[in-house]
């Protein structure tokens, strides 16, 4: 596998975490993480370089709330709310009791980024 594969296969898990919206900044995010109010698949994860990837599950401590969510997309910048929550699955959600498609989600990021810059040229 090549790195440029890896590294779109991966994303920091402070990256991902800002990207959708979980945090509002990215420092944030880091400091989530290493405060260890963070579990990556049910481990402890200290570490906000950590890499995470679709299909992982995320289960964060997050004012005295716990929220599971499910990796279903990755982004290469941090966008609209409304991409923001394709980026993820929560429990109970219909949409992930039915996944026939596992790129979709990332596609429909991708396709919305895409519509985003041509409108700002």
């Amino acid at each position: 596998m090549a790195a440029s594969d890896e590294q779109q296969a991966r994303q920091r898990l402070d990256k991902w975490l800002w990207f959708t919206r979980v945090v509002k900044t990215r420092e944030a995010a880091a400091s989530l993480v290493e405060s260890g109010r963070v579990r990556l698949n049910g481990q402890k994860t200290l570490k906000p370089a950590h890499g995470v990837r679709p299909g992982d599950v995320l289960t964060i401590v997050l004012n005295s709330r716990v929220r599971v969510l499910r990796v279903a997309g990755l982004a290469g910048r941090r966008g609209s709310a409304a991409a923001a929550r394709l980026l993820y699955r929560e429990p109970g959600q219909p949409s992930d009791m039915s996944a026939p498609d596992e790129e979709a989600p990332q596609k429909m990021v991708q396709a919305r980024l895409e519509l985003a810059r041509k409108r700002s040229e």
